[in-house]
């Protein structure tokens, strides 16, 4: 079996995963945690250098999600990657729980920063990056950004700051889904052109398909080829993916799949 075919397998279960703890939970934000999942997925099955068995050596690569209300979709793939065990997931967004809404540093093994109030996630990935470069240590960081989060001025200041740097250990990835809170990206703020704008700066600059592995793995371990620069990825995604039901449909960032929309969920994802 294909790598790729066996990282689609990997997505549907995700996907999936995803669904119940918004069900079960009664929690939104569904439609942003299903447009990232293939990027988390490839990012931990194949490019980051990370040991469940070791989260805190300290030359691990670092993942940051910047957008912090897809986190279901950074749990889902933790707890199948072996950083804490699956069963811990039932307490999702429970009193006492440490699976809070948004996430916590370390409130599990695998994750590496308190986000959710957004445009922070680049800055802080930017301080890793200078880190490594100050404490002359190997790892990458790698920071997964939501296109609404572009309309924040601290996200502008930190892709200045990168390429005066030099930060070719930093890979930023934009889930470029279309959508943001109120409405359509485009509309609310003129984002496009993206990829130009992030190669003024300074970056190296890719566009791909992001639910298309043969594009996805390619670009992200292409972080650190250019010795001069960081690189953006602008991902071109969609709002709810792999849910037909649920595609394109800004409607699923509040909404709550009932029991009957989370079993033809189930359906479609054939697990």
């Amino acid at each position: 079996m294909s790598t790729n075919r066996l990282l689609e397998e990997f997505t549907a279960q995700v996907r999936a995963k995803v669904v119940s703890l918004s069900h079960d939970a009664r929690t939104p934000h569904l439609g942003s945690s299903l447009s990232c999942v293939d990027i988390i997925v490839a990012l931990y099955d194949s490019i980051l250098n990370v040991d469940p068995k070791n989260p805190e050596d300290p030359n691990r690569d670092r993942f940051i999600l910047s957008k912090g209300h897809a986190v279901t979709t950074l749990y889902a793939v933790l707890a199948q990657k072996g950083f804490f065990k699956p069963e811990l997931l039932k307490e999702f967004n429970q009193p006492g729980s440490p699976l809070p809404e948004h996430p916590s540093f370390w409130c599990v093994p695998g994750v590496e920063a308190s986000t959710g109030s957004l445009g922070h996630g680049l800055s802080l990935g930017v301080g890793l990056a200078l880190s490594a470069r100050v404490q002359k240590q190997s790892f990458k960081t790698y920071v997964l950004l939501s296109d609404g989060e572009c309309n924040e001025g601290s996200v502008w200041e930190a892709a200045l700051l990168a390429p005066a740097h030099k930060l070719s250990n930093l890979c930023l990835i934009v889930d470029f889904n279309k959508w943001q809170a109120t409405g359509r990206s485009q509309e609310v703020t003129a984002l496009e052109p993206l990829e130009e704008k992030f190669a003024s700066f300074g970056w190296g600059t890719q566009r791909i398909d992001g639910h298309d592995f043969s594009q996805i793995l390619p670009a992200l371990q292409a972080c650190g080829q250019d010795s001069e620069k960081p690189l953006a990825i602008i991902a071109d995604t969609i709002k709810g993916k792999g849910i037909s039901f649920m595609e394109d449909d800004n409607n699923w960032h509040y909404r709550i799949p009932s029991e009957g929309e989370l079993l033809e969920a189930y359906k479609e994802l054939a697990v």
